[in-house]
C-alpha cells in the first residue's frame, strides 16, 4: 500500500537517528580515553601508571590510570562497550533499510555486474564478515609486534576492499558498505578482543591473580586502530549526500584519501594531547590531500543518457511506468525538476545532479517513484524553496499516479 511508503521512510528516519545518537555517544566517548590516556601526568610517584586533575561543569575530576589493574577489584566499575554495539546494530539495521531493501536503486549497479538482487545482499553481508577475519588473522599474526606495518596492511586492505566493491555496487553503495566495513572491524575489536580481554584480568582480580600485562598491550593495539579508523568512518558514511564523493570513476581512491586524511588529523591531535609537540605540518598534508580529494572528483559521472536508458526496468518500477497518470507525472517532472536531476544540468550554479539523482529519461521517473512521491507530493521538500513554482495540482497528480500503481 502506498502509506507502507510513509512508513517506511520514516522508520528509516528513525534507525538513522539512532545510529547518529549512538555513534555520537561512541566516538564521544573513545575520543576522550584517547586523549585522557595520552594527556596523563606521569611522573607522579605512586602505584598508577599516571593520573590527571580535569574541571568541567563546574566540578573538578581526579582520574588516575592503572597500566593493568589495581591492587583490588573496585566496587564500582563502569564498561563502555554498549555505545559500540548500539552503533554497529543500528548502523546494519539501516543497512538492511536502505541498501537491501532498496537494493535495486541503490545497491546494485548492473552496469557494473549482472547480478540478482539476493546476490548482492550475499555479498554485502559476507564481506563484513571475511574483511573482519582478514584483519584479526593480521593482528593475531607476528605483523601485531610491528604496529606501523601492520596499519600499512590495514589501510591496503581498505583500499582493496573499497576497489572491490566498486566492481560491483553502486558508488554511493561502495562508499556506504566500505564504512560498514571498518565499522565492523572497530565494533568486533571492542566484543571479540577488547571486552574480552578486560574481563580476564577482572576474573584474575576478583580471584587473587596478578593480571597478565599482555592482555592490555592487544586490547591497546586495537583501541589504537578504531582510534584512526574513526574519522574516515564518518566521511563515508555521510558521503552519500554528496555525488561529488561518490557518483565518479575515482570513489574508491577517494576513499582511500579519505583514510589517509583520517590518519594526519588524528596524529595531529594526538600528538598535541600526549603534549609531545605541534605537528603543523599534519595540517598542510591533509590540505593537499584535499586537493586532491577535490580534483579526482571532477572525473565525469557514471551512466551516460544513452546506457541509462537501456538499463532494464525492475517488474517494481515497470507497475509506475504502465500506472496511470504516469505520462502527467512524466511532463511534471520534466519541466519542474530536470533542469538540476539531469546529466548536464542547466539550472545555474549546479554542475551535478543532487545526490546523483537523474530525472530525464522515462525509466529515471520510474525508478526514483517513491523518492518523488514522498519528496515533491506528500511534502514539499523538492523544489527547494519551491523554486520552479510546483503547483498544489502537480502534487496531487503525483500522489495519483504513485497510488494508482502502487494499488
Amino acid at each position: 500500500m502506498y502509506d507502507f511508503a510513509i512508513f517506511w521512510d520514516w522508520m528509516a528516519f528513525a534507525v538513522r537517528w539512532l545510529h547518529v545518537i549512538t555513534a555520537i555517544a561512541w566516538i564521544g566517548s573513545s575520543f576522550y580515553f584517547i586523549a585522557l590516556d595520552l594527556g596523563l601526568n606521569r611522573d607522579i610517584p605512586g602505584p598508577a601508571d599516571g593520573e590527571e586533575w580535569q574541571v568541567h561543569g563546574g566540578g573538578f575530576y581526579h582520574i588516575q590510570k592503572y597500566l593493568v589493574a589495581p591492587e583490588r577489584m573496585p566496587d564500582h566499575l563502569t564498561w563502555f562497550k554498549w555505545e559500540s554495539y548500539a552503533t554497529w546494530l543500528s548502523g546494519a539495521a539501516l543497512l538492511m533499510i536502505v541498501y537491501w531493501v532498496g537494493g535495486e536503486l541503490y545497491l546494485i549497479d548492473a552496469q557494473k555486474a549482472d547480478l540478482a538482487l539476493w546476490q548482492g545482499i550475499l555479498i554485502s553481508a559476507a564481506s563484513l564478515t571475511i574483511g573482519w577475519l582478514v584483519y584479526d588473522f593480521l593482528c593475531k599474526s607476528r605483523l601485531g609486534q610491528r604496529p606501523t606495518l601492520l596499519m600499512i596492511l590495514l589501510f591496503c586492505l581498505l583500499v582493496g576492499m573499497g576497489w572491490g566493491y566498486n566492481q560491483i555496487f553502486t558508488g554511493r553503495a561502495m562508499m556506504l558498505h566500505l564504512g560498514a566495513f571498518t565499522a565492523t572491524i572497530m565494533t568486533a575489536n571492542v566484543f571479540f578482543i577488547i571486552m574480552p580481554n578486560q574481563r580476564i584480568v577482572v576474573d584474575d582480580l576478583k580471584n587473587g591473580r596478578t593480571p597478565d600485562p599482555k592482555y592490555g598491550k592487544i586490547a591497546k593495539l586495537r583501541s589504537t586502530h578504531n582510534n584512526y579508523l574513526t574519522l574516515p568512518v564518518v566521511f563515508l558514511m555521510l558521503s552519500n549526500h554528496y555525488p561529488l564523493a561518490f557518483a565518479t570513476e575515482y570513489n574508491w581512491i577517494i576513499a582511500a584519501l579519505v583514510f589517509l586524511m583520517g590518519v594526519t588529523i588524528r596524529h595531529y591531535f594526538n600528538t598535541r594531547h600526549a603534549r609531545a609537540g605541534n605537528p603543523t605540518w599534519t595540517w598542510l598534508v591533509t590540505a593537499l590531500l584535499f586537493i586532491a580529494i577535490m580534483w579526482l572528483s571532477s572525473a565525469p559521472m557514471y551512466q551516460p543518457l544513452e546506457e541509462a536508458e537501456a538499463t532494464p526496468l525492475t517488474l517494481y518500477e515497470q507497475r509506475f511506468a504502465a500506472a496511470e497518470g504516469f505520462e502527467e507525472a512524466h511532463d511534471i517532472v520534466l519541466g519542474r525538476c530536470s533542469m538540476c536531476h539531469a546529466r548536464e544540468p542547466v539550472w545555474e550554479g549546479i554542475l551535478w545532479a543532487p545526490k546523483g539523482v537523474l530525472l530525464e529519461t522515462e525509466a529515471d521517473i520510474a525508478r526514483n517513484a517513491q523518492q518523488i512521491y514522498l519528496q515533491a507530493g506528500v511534502t514539499h521538500a523538492m523544489p527547494p524553496a519551491n523554486v520552479t513554482y510546483m503547483e498544489p495540482e502537480d502534487r496531487a497528480a503525483l500522489i495519483r499516479w504513485f497510488r494508482n500503481a502502487d494499488l
